[in-house]
């Protein structure tokens, strides 16, 4: 075994023989194992060497989720969500908290473009929209801070990567580690990045729906060293930083190692009211701690659940919105266990996807993340087990 993989690209933690958990992954193991989501990055790596404010190194980029393959705007769905520790961004979150609906498309970057990428998401909306002289427009942006290894002052998020990452949106295979918004991010002092995994949930009784699908979409950039830990073992502690160096050059905890941030968004077809998806995403929070992460002080560890089984039909040439009233279902909460335990596992699973697909970068002034090794990680696991 080796840390390259076929089509040059690193291995999937499954693809190593770790199975996170007990229910079983969707035919993609991805968020757009969810009919209609899709996933968008436009990466910007650029530059080498000492630091130049507005020039560069650059290492960041741009991811956009788009909900579902209607028009959103037109169509909104159910939402909710949950905070673990607020230092970080999530715009748009008041009105989901206050209406329990999701309306527009989700992007997320770094800590200092949040303003841009909300600003091109809503220039994108409105130039869809020519005979609407009046769009409201409140899209959800998040962040996470690249600032290790990225010029994150340097703005160089742009409009137009916003709109390339739109047009990349792909409904099928999404591309992982150093891309998007997680081009430049860090996850428990190893190379962190965007993940995704995805998980089937059973339905009760069968029928013609035999199971509901829950989905996740991290950008892991959270974790101090000595707490990473997968599938119980505690990796971090058995793979310190004279194994594999931490990036920076101070060790845990006088430098801001474990300092970063996580967003999660999670996607599911069940039939959730807003209330409900909000439950589903504080479990996001448990899969982040049986990682290791304690949403510490300096972290912005924000969740974001949306359901697509509450979807108003729309008439050709209609809106949802001018509809007095539409039928809704709901999951009856007493089967609701089982999609909080797939969204547990789904997060996990994400977040180290997202650090195995990450490959080893060098960024500003020569600070260096390294991948986190597939053949050590798969080493020390068998050799816990075995000693258990």
């Amino acid at each position: 075994m080796t840390d390259s993989w076929a089509g040059g690209r690193r291995p999937r933690a499954r693809e190593l023989g770790i199975a996170i958990g007990d229910l079983e992954p969707g035919p993609r193991n991805a968020i757009t194992d969810v009919a209609g989501v899709g996933v968008g990055h436009c990466t910007l790596v650029r530059g080498d060497g000492a630091l130049v404010v507005g020039r560069g190194p650059v290492r960041t980029g741009v991811t956009v989720v788009m909900p579902h393959d209607g028009d959103v705007g037109v169509a909104p769905i159910y939402a909710g969500a949950h905070r673990l520790n607020g230092n970080g961004e999530m715009t748009g979150l008041e009105w989901i908290r206050e209406t329990g609906r999701l309306s527009w498309p989700i992007a997320i970057t770094n800590t200092h473009s949040v303003g841009v990428v909300r600003d091109a998401l809503i220039g994108l909306e409105v130039a869809s929209r020519p005979a609407v002289a009046t769009a409201w427009i409140l899209p959800v942006v998040a962040e996470t801070w690249d600032g290790r290894l990225n010029d994150i002052n340097g703005m160089h998020v742009r409009p137009e990567h916003v709109a390339q990452a739109v047009a990349r949106v792909s409904r099928d295979w999404v591309e992982e580690g150093n891309v998007g918004g997680g081009t430049g991010m860090v996850a428990f002092g190893f190379k962190g990045g965007a993940g995704t995994a995805s998980r089937l949930v059973p339905v009760a009784g069968g029928g013609a729906k035999a199971s509901y699908r829950v989905g996740v979409l991290v950008q892991a950039n959270f974790g101090r060293r000595s707490r990473f830990t997968v599938s119980g073992v505690p990796v971090g502690k058995l793979m310190p930083a004279d194994d594999v160096p931490l990036p920076g050059p101070a060790p845990e905890p006088a430098s801001p190692s474990g300092a970063g941030s996580v967003i999660v968004i999670a996607a599911t077809d069940a039939p959730l009211l807003p209330h409900q998806c909000e439950r589903v995403a504080l479990r996001i929070g448990l899969g982040i701690g049986r990682l290791g992460g304690a949403g510490e002080n300096s972290s912005g560890d924000l969740f974001l659940c949306f359901a697509t089984g509450n979807r108003a039909p729309v008439e050709p040439g209609a809106s949802a919105r001018s509809r007095l009233a539409h039928t809704v279902r709901t999951l009856n909460d007493d089967y609701i266990d089982p999609l909080f335990d797939a969204v547990i596992e789904a997060t996990e699973e994400a977040v180290l996807n997202a650090m195995l697909a990450a490959e080893t970068m060098t960024g500003r002034d020569g600070v260096t993340a390294h991948a986190l090794p597939a053949e050590r990680l798969v080493e020390l696991l068998d050799r816990y087990r075995a000693q258990a």
